[in-house]
């Protein structure tokens, strides 16, 4: 395995966000597997998406270097 892509961790994290809207209005969602298969998520399972959602999230801000601190990005940061 090569590794988590920053186009992999987006992608991950656009379906977790999908999968919120989803069971936000009721519906249900069915998260696909890279392996193949899936799971279906519901209300219910809103803990587990929230969870999955700030998971990706920390993947696609570590691999695209810059971070998130009260609404302003920081991108370098020099010790003292």
């Amino acid at each position: 395995m090569a590794g988590i892509t920053l186009a992999d961790a987006e992608a991950r994290l656009a379906q977790w966000l999908e999968a919120d809207a989803a069971v936000a209005s009721n519906q249900s969602y069915t998260v696909q597997s890279p392996a193949g298969g899936g799971r279906t998520l519901t209300r219910a399972d809103s803990g587990e998406i929230r969870r999955n959602i700030d998971y990706w999230n920390g993947w696609c801000v570590r691999l695209g270097g810059t971070a998130l601190a009260n609404g302003i990005r920081v991108t370098h940061v020099v010790p003292a």
